[in-house]
């Protein structure tokens, strides 16, 4: 087993974070010069990260698998960023943008990295100010700010619906300034597929040109991981079509300890599935809470009259509508966390409430609108308006949005100790593939506040912390043997899956995979379903490796490969996330087991049983993984059960 060491500073919580910069050590400017570090992925994370490394001195090389890093997903994030500026003097504080998020991740984070994240958010508005992100402003020109679920403060900045986009140019931005001085060197279309370790660390990844097929080796002091969650093994997601969860695969078989894989987010706010070839969900910010009122009919006749066509929601009058948001939660109504909201209308749709397909509820703006005017939702929302117009083909200005839960963010992935590093030596992660600031739950608008705060201000301080002892390493070149070997190893694994030459797409075999994953391992989980789902992901594993086909071959551009690679690593990740779904025996945030709800179907937490972060270990092919247990302990938050109706 491996013992994990989270290495938190001593201290009291408010002074930790200071008390580590003052006494770290540190790597002089010279001595950047010697030291390469690789990052993986050019999100949000990645992207922010290589500026800052890049900016300080130290030699980056940055990989995307897109063909620009403007590409990757944290463009995709809509509503807006967290910070504990306090801007509308409602009573926010750092203390409480910390204690949402504790409470909001349902008492399964780890408390000194949580209150390090609401420290430095302030910082990432200053930043993202000075690079020109244009945030929204007030009349007089101040930075404006909105509310997001699981917080009774507005501390939400954004730029309209494109909060992720304006951001990642800012990063982009940056990163290409180091670019342009030299400091970094950018790989596009290349895919990282395993991680290189010599003498018990990190010392560089095998890489695939997506364009001409070549196998490359890349040697790094150290290698920063910074590629995103695991939710498109479910197939239908709110992610793109290209993220996937495989760096982090590869890096945990060969050492990396992988965390609390269950812990997978369900976002309320989805355009419902329509079709049963649909490859992926749009996701409808959180932010149109703000303003929407999530409802379905209160009489079931009214709710089949729905589905049928034979009445339109217009017809339902005003006492005829269960608002069950604001009727089960009253003190914060529509902003509930994502977990509840989600919860909440499954419920609704199970009952038999649900509109269009069954599986769906009413986001509906017309109090706001006769409250405040069209222009002004419009201002707010109009492209977010314009996107689902243009998939569902109604208006919402006159008809209400319909909405349902989908995957979107995974709140697991590989454990990190204090300083964001792994248990493999050298190698760190940042951003949605780390597990270490949500807990069982995400709070809206604090993906982006997270990997911001990973790349451009934690990160920068605690590599140097690890590199200080490397300035006289020398760079080992990639004719190393541990570079040909593992360079052996990816060639061996591409060419066993190229020589299957089965009868099933890989889409077909990742749909068939992903909507198991959803019916057992999704919204709700109970002991028998995981069970069976252990069972059943081991056939299909082996169903895949024996039926899959993939055209063309190695040595070129071949999507397909790309995709069967990916998808091989989703089938796993899979039956890790079973596992670990298996052994949690209680409900917490998004994991749901039907066993362990109250009487009014809320979570119900096991805080003596299960108050650990479920680090598990790989034991070798074909060989159950070992449970590693980080205990979590609170001493500045009384942990108790979640309550948002008072």
């Amino acid at each position: 087993m491996t013992k994990l060491d989270p290495r938190i500073p001593a201290g009291p919580l408010a002074e930790k974070w200071t008390q580590y910069k003052a006494s770290q050590k540190l790597v002089n400017p010279a001595n950047k010069r010697k030291l390469d570090i690789i990052v993986v992925g050019t999100g949000l994370a990645g992207a922010s990260a290589a500026a800052s490394l890049g900016e300080l001195g130290f030699n980056v090389k940055a990989f995307c698998y897109q063909d620009s890093p403007r590409r990757a997903h944290s463009i995709a994030a809509q509503g807006g960023i967290n910070a504990a500026k306090n801007y509308p003097n409602d009573g926010d504080s750092v203390y409480r943008l910390y204690y949402d998020t504790i409470k909001g991740g349902d008492y399964r984070a780890r408390e000194a990295n949580v209150y390090r994240l609401a420290e430095v958010s302030g910082n990432i508005i200053d930043q993202c100010v000075a690079q020109g992100v244009p945030f929204a402003r007030e009349y007089g020109g101040l930075l404006d700010n909105r509310s997001f679920g699981g917080a009774q403060v507005s501390r939400t900045f954004y730029a309209r619906g494109q909060t992720g986009q304006q951001l990642l140019l800012g990063a982009y931005s940056a990163m290409m300034r180091q670019v342009k001085s030299g400091k970094v060197k950018l790989f596009p279309r290349t895919e990282m597929l395993d991680l290189v370790i010599i003498d018990g660390k990190a010392r560089g990844i095998i890489t695939r040109n997506l364009v001409t097929g070549k196998i490359e080796r890349h040697f790094g002091h150290a290698v920063v991981l910074a590629t995103g969650g695991y939710g498109r093994a479910f197939f239908l997601s709110t992610n793109a079509m290209g993220s996937n969860g495989s760096a982090a695969w590869q890096v945990y078989k060969r050492g990396a300890c992988y965390a609390n894989p269950a812990f997978v987010q369900i976002h309320p706010t989805c355009i419902p599935v329509h079709g049963d070839y649909q490859s992926k969900l749009t996701l409808m910010s959180e932010s149109l809470r703000n303003d929407g009122r999530i409802w379905v009919p209160a009489r079931k006749e009214d709710a089949e009259a729905l589905r049928n066509g034979t009445m339109k929601p217009q017809d339902i009058a005003e006492e005829d509508r269960d608002y069950y948001l604001e009727r089960r939660y009253p003190a914060f109504g529509n902003l509930v966390p994502r977990d509840v909201a989600s919860r909440a209308a499954k419920e609704r749709c199970d009952a038999g409430f649900g509109v269009g397909s069954g599986r769906a509820v009413y986001l509906d703006f017309k109090d706001s609108i006769n409250r405040l005017g069209k222009h002004v939702i419009e201002e707010r929302y109009g492209n977010l308006f314009q996107m689902y117009e243009k998939i569902v083909d109604e208006n919402p200005y006159e008809s209400p949005m319909m909405i349902y839960p989908a995957i979107h963010y995974c709140m697991g992935g590989l454990w990190v100790d204090y300083e964001l590093m792994t248990t493999i030596p050298g190698l760190f992660a940042i951003g949605e593939c780390n597990f270490s600031d949500h807990g069982a739950n995400r709070l809206g608008a604090s993906a982006l506040m997270q990997g911001l705060a990973d790349g451009y201000f934690i990160l920068p301080y605690t590599i140097q912390n690890y590199l200080a002892a490397d300035i006289l390493t020398p760079r080992i070149p990639v004719t190393h043997d541990a570079f040909a070997s593992t360079e052996d190893q990816v060639r061996e694994r591409l060419n066993k899956l190229l020589q299957v030459k089965g009868k099933q797409s890989v889409d077909q075999l990742h749909r068939k995979f992903g909507h198991r994953l959803w019916d057992w391992v999704g919204m709700a989980r109970n002991r028998e379903g995981l069970m069976h789902a252990i069972n059943e992901f081991a056939q299909l594993h082996e169903e895949f490796w024996s039926d899959v086909r993939i055209p063309g071959g190695m040595d070129e551009m071949n999507p397909e490969l790309e995709k069967a690679s990916r998808v091989a690593d989703f089938i796993e990740t899979g039956e890790l996330m079973a596992r670990d779904a298996l052994q949690r025996e209680e409900s917490c945030g998004g994991h749901f087991r039907d066993e362990f709800q109250t009487p009014e179907g809320e979570a119900t937490r096991n805080d003596d049983g299960f108050m650990f972060v479920s680090a598990w270990e790989y034991a070798g092919p074909g060989k159950e993984p070992v449970l590693n247990k980080e205990p979590l302990v609170y001493e500045n938050i009384k942990v108790q059960t979640r309550n948002y109706k008072i």
